[in-house]
């Protein structure tokens, strides 16, 4: 059961790291695209700034979201799975 519980553990630790990184990766070339737009557009028409700003921030925050999204589920993938007494218990067992 320990050993189980600990190959669990391992797993879901890598899946959540791994997928906090392709979140971060994805959300930092989308925000670097939407940045590049905005910048451009404000330089073909700069009397739009203002309008092109706030939609850039909103956007920008909207994007922002899709990755604290994945580090929640991270950060349950980690915490909150059904094998975490055995490995609280495990690590106990082994720090004494």
């Amino acid at each position: 059961m320990g050993e189980q519980a600990l190959q669990f553990f391992i797993a879901s630790v890598t899946a959540a790291g791994f997928g906090i990184a392709v979140a971060a990766f994805g959300c930092g070339i989308a925000q670097g695209i939407g940045l590049k737009s905005a910048v451009e557009g404000i330089a073909r028409n700069p009397e739009a700034s203002g309008k092109v700003t706030v939609t850039l921030l909103i956007g920008l925050a909207m994007i922002e979201s899709l990755c604290i999204y994945a580090l929640v589920i991270s950060l349950i993938l980690i915490y909150a799975h059904p094998q975490a007494g055995a490995i609280a218990a495990l690590f106990g067992a082994g720090g004494h």
